[in-house]
């Protein structure tokens, strides 16, 4: 669209991932095949943690809202890479840009609040057992959840707006799969200065929080387990923690250097995207139930029970 000598972008063009059409038809298998066993195994997990009354706790609470956020987030990011592998004009309208946008930012942002709340939970877990009860209620676990949510939508509604704001008027070729913000913002023609404060304040401000409450949690994790003469005490504290001290390793490391670092369309950031929107939400669940001996119990038990049409 032009009005005098300015133009408006109305749609992006992704780059997707390969222009060879054979290579894009085992790209679209193999993606297809991730996209189906990431429902199952996150879809899996939530039917196990209802079902269980074993898995009634606040740990599995929170696990139960990870497992929702890997399959939302994969499908707000999968169904577009399989249908550009088919296409050959792998195109995107400024809505539905902005729109995935925002699911990307909000899901992220509520993970990373997600995440800092079962590191807190661990550690009243293993350093105020007798209190933890008490201390982790029903309410207060939906309270932690609900702001967790909560935050990563205002998170992804400012952010979207500020950019949303930005003049586009080419190119409109995004140097990325899916529409993220670092490779959109290159592309705006306006002082992307808003903006860019905006994602950068959010990083520092929601990213140190986080980070605090994860390193304080498991410090005292840690001092707590360091005070034990058990190797039994040390086992149960390790078991306990494990799983999700490597989730966080794993999205952290990707999240932190694809958003902290300047775009610029390289192979290293498709790949770090592919890490926590297509890999990550596949791990996540299969780290918590391989490394988890109350989460295979609970699944061979619904596996053994006879089927049913309810969820």
């Amino acid at each position: 669209m032009e009005a005098g000598n300015t133009t408006t972008v109305t749609f992006f063009i992704l780059q997707g991932l390969s222009n060879n059409p054979q290579i894009q038809v085992v790209l679209f298998v193999i993606f297809l095949v991730i996209y189906l066993l990431i429902l199952t195994v996150n879809l899996l997990m939530l039917r196990v943690i209802r079902t269980d009354s074993h898995l009634h706790t606040p740990m599995y609470f929170f696990l139960s809202h990870l497992s929702c956020l890997d399959a939302f987030y994969a499908s707000i990011i999968v169904p577009k890479l399989l249908k550009n592998l088919l296409s050959k004009w792998k195109t995107i309208c400024f809505l539905d840009c902005f729109i995935q946008i925002f699911f990307v930012i909000f899901l992220g942002a509520t993970e990373t609040c997600l995440l800092s709340v079962m590191a807190y939970d661990r550690y009243q877990a293993v350093c105020h057992p007798l209190l933890y009860v008490v201390t982790m209620n029903k309410k207060v676990c939906a309270g932690l959840a609900g702001a967790s949510w909560a935050i990563g939508m205002g998170t992804g509604l400012l952010n979207t707006i500020l950019l949303a704001q930005q003049h586009f008027c080419g190119p409109n070729l995004i140097r990325s799969f899916a529409c993220e913000l670092p490779p959109v913002l290159l592309l705006a023609c306006s002082d992307p200065y808003i903006s860019v404060f905006s994602i950068l304040t959010t990083m520092v401000v929601l990213g140190l929080g986080t980070f605090v409450i994860l390193v304080g949690s498991y410090t005292r994790i840690i001092l707590t387990a360091l005070g034990m003469n058990s190797a039994t005490g040390w086992n149960k504290i390790f078991s306990t923690c494990s799983s999700h001290f490597l989730v966080v390793i794993i999205f952290y490391g990707s999240g932190i250097f694809r958003y902290m670092t300047p775009a610029s369309g390289s192979a290293l950031e498709q790949v770090l995207s592919m890490q926590y929107s297509v890999v990550t939400p596949l791990l996540n669940p299969l780290i918590y139930s391989l490394k988890n001996q109350e989460v295979k119990a609970a699944l061979r038990r619904t596996l053994a029970r006879k089927p049913s049409f309810t969820f």
